[in-house]
């Protein structure tokens, strides 16, 4: 509470938007980083406040989101006593963050300690931000003990410390040259190459990058839930979502190629499968950020460990002309597959069809560049397919955790962010009530978000 009093100072600065359920708060500041070039960032009372972020937290850390989370804590003194409302909220965290901190005073009853402890606090402030962004992005936590919310600073305060991080290294790895001339390779000799992009795409910012390549190279593209908008969804050359949910012929197109380009993304399980089967006729070519994502679920052949906005940027300039193969054949194929398996529905007249209401509304809103949110469930899979989008972070949905309730909160936060733009929750009835009391917070803040609830 103190910490939370203090903003009142700042009110012209910093607007704090004050939700109705703490997991309402971490959503909404997940949908301002998810939209965003912005860290996300959230507030929470200790014990049941903070852990009421849990689920956020673990949310944005599957989904790779940019997230600082700020929470109190009891006095230092009290800590490890059950003090009413305490809970070991780092602990709990400790798995489902990317980083965390607590702040405390080496003797909380010395004077000279709590003033050390108190000039950290810019540091650690700004680590965490750091943290969050740079690197593959995540969620990061600061609880912050009560004794320390209501101490004194005396002296000057230095905003801009330097970091103290030895152990992290996030700088933008360089790209082999021999890796860039095997892949081109390869692209030149492969007869069935398909462009498998996911969330990192997007995180990475590396949309026109992977644009360019597409059009340069002619090679079909297949998206995971996580990278819909990086490449356009209405696009001839994108065979939309693959995998479970995905399109018959994206995953026909996986399951034949043989040269696979999986950019940013993971090889869930949602798009997998059964590993052994998944993509078993082609060689891989897999770039991530993530240095632990590299052979995890699936063996690379050529493994590519960088940010792909550099490895794309890198693939621009060393491909030409002579290198683009030709897909006359493969593109016939995909093309019959489109034909004979479409996404389709059965139209009715006797009840409006969740996949129609969801196209209606591309057609309505799609020159309007709107941003899309979801809950959880059948009507979140609907929106992936029918939705059509054109840009990145402007799909707002949690694909890794799968978290109902995710979705009106998500919107209010991108409405918060992008005043004036058109912001759409699509919602399943149950997802919707999870988080409904975050409509006395639209309300108050004059949050313009619109619902499509659709009834499961």
């Amino acid at each position: 509470m103190p910490l939370h009093q203090s903003l009142r100072k700042y009110r012209d600065r910093i607007r704090t938007i004050l939700p109705r359920h703490e997991q309402g708060g971490a959503f909404a500041a997940q949908g301002v980083a998810r939209s965003s070039d912005e860290v996300g960032l959230c507030m929470g009372t200790s014990g049941p406040g903070a852990t009421n972020l849990v689920t956020a937290l673990a949310d944005a850390k599957l989904d790779s989101i940019p997230l600082v989370a700020v929470t109190g804590q009891v006095p230092q003194q009290v800590m490890g006593t059950d003090a009413f409302q305490e809970t070991p909220i780092v602990a709990v965290c400790q798995q489902i963050t990317k980083h965390h901190y607590l702040v405390k005073a080496d003797d909380p009853n010395d004077h000279e300690s709590i003033q050390k402890a108190l000039r950290a606090i810019p540091r650690i402030v700004k680590e965490a931000y750091y943290v969050a962004r740079t690197g593959r992005p995540g969620p990061v936590l600061i609880d912050f003990p009560k004794n320390l919310q209501i101490a004194v600073l005396e002296g000057e305060i230095d905003f801009d410390p330097p970091m103290n991080l030895p152990g992290y290294h996030p700088e933008r790895r360089t790209v082999s040259p021999k890796q860039v001339q095997q892949v081109v390779a390869q692209i030149r000799r492969s007869k069935k190459p398909l462009l498998y992009i996911g969330g990192g795409v997007i995180n990475g910012n590396a949309s026109e990058e992977l644009r360019e390549f597409a059009r340069k190279t002619g090679i079909p593209v297949a998206s995971t839930v996580m990278g819909l908008g990086a490449f356009p969804g209405d696009d001839d050359q994108s065979l939309h979502m693959l995998g479970m949910h995905g399109t018959v012929y994206s995953n026909y197109a996986i399951n034949e190629a043989d040269l696979l380009l999986a950019l940013g993304v993971r090889f869930d399980d949602r798009v997998t499968g059964k590993l052994e089967e998944f993509a078993k006729h082609g060689m891989i070519v897999h770039c991530d950020i993530d240095a632990s994502e590299i052979h995890k679920n699936k063996e690379a052949h050529i493994p590519v460990n960088t940010d792909v906005k550099v490895f794309l940027q890198h693939l621009n300039a060393a491909f030409t002309e002579a290198d683009r193969p030709d897909l006359t054949a493969w593109w016939n194929q995909i093309n019959d597959w489109r034909t004979r398996y479409p996404l389709t529905y059965r139209e009715r007249d006797d009840h409006i069809l969740q996949q129609y209401a969801v196209e209606e509304l591309w057609r309505q809103t799609i020159d309007r560049n709107a941003y899309i949110t979801v809950g959880v469930g059948q009507h979140q899979m609907f929106a992936a397919q029918w939705y059509k989008f054109r840009q990145p972070k402007h799909w707002l949905s949690s694909s890794g955790l799968g978290t109902m309730g995710f979705g009106l909160p998500a919107a209010m936060g991108v409405q918060a962010a992008h005043p004036g733009e058109l912001v759409v929750n699509i919602d399943g009835d149950g997802s919707f009530l999870m988080n409904v009391q975050e409509l006395a917070t639209l309300h108050c803040e004059k949050l313009p978000v619109k619902t499509m609830p659709l009834n499961h």
